[in-house]
């Protein structure tokens, strides 16, 4: 037990007898135990930072390179140096196809959300079905006639639509960590539902350098 004692004084000064002191006692068990107490609780109630990860999700290993330019409904990114996000839409074709579509050219898009071409500006004009359809959604959530695991998986459906866009994320030697990230934010962001990170095929590397150089 612990305690805090304070010895009794008496004696004589100045001719006057002082009063004796009562001997003090504090018993300090009672502090130490609501102090392991409290601690506890806050060590088993705290919520400790957890690692943020990403999800991204990458193409089949047995798919033939030249068989992920085939996708109809598509957008393909490629980043590479000074920040630049470069892009085509639909297949990827080296010349002038036997049903007279052109060769593919390249596009540019920019981070900075004021400028015309902006990334976010670009995916909302292609997203503006799916947020349609996914306010809709919200509104009914909202309203409560919607349960919650009834909406999570009607969005998610909605995201998987086969008519929406599916993304393409393609980086050369050039391009930094920072870029995909934006990129994969402002997918997330614009409630964009398919996005892959795919391998950067030579005709396209060659297209890059083209355009922006070595």
């Amino acid at each position: 037990m612990a305690e805090i004692a304070d010895s009794g004084g008496g004696g004589h000064k100045g001719g006057k007898k002082r009063a004796k002191k009562q001997s003090t006692r504090i018993d300090m068990t009672p502090m130490v135990d609501l102090a392991f107490l409290l601690l506890t609780f806050f060590v088993l109630t705290a919520t400790f930072s957890k690692p943020k990860s990403m999800e991204l999700t990458f193409p089949d290993p047995t798919v033939i390179p030249e068989e992920q330019t085939k996708i109809k409904k598509g957008v393909t990114f490629l980043l590479t140096k000074e920040d630049k996000i470069l892009y085509y839409e639909g297949e990827f074709r080296e010349k002038p196809d036997d049903k007279g579509n052109p060769a593919t050219t390249l596009e540019e898009l920019s981070f900075s959300r004021d400028a015309k071409n902006s990334l976010r500006a670009y995916l909302l004009k292609n997203s503006t079905d799916m947020h349609t359809k996914i306010l809709a959604l919200k509104k009914q959530f909202e309203a409560k006639q919607l349960e919650d695991t009834t909406y999570k998986r009607k969005v998610k459906e909605v995201k998987a639509d086969k008519e929406s866009y599916t993304y393409l994320i393609k980086t050369d030697d050039k391009a930094t960590y920072k870029n995909v990230i934006d990129v994969i934010d402002e997918l997330n962001y614009n409630a964009v539902g398919k996005y892959v990170m795919v391998d950067l095929i030579k005709p396209e590397f060659d297209m890059i350098v083209a355009k922006v150089g070595q």
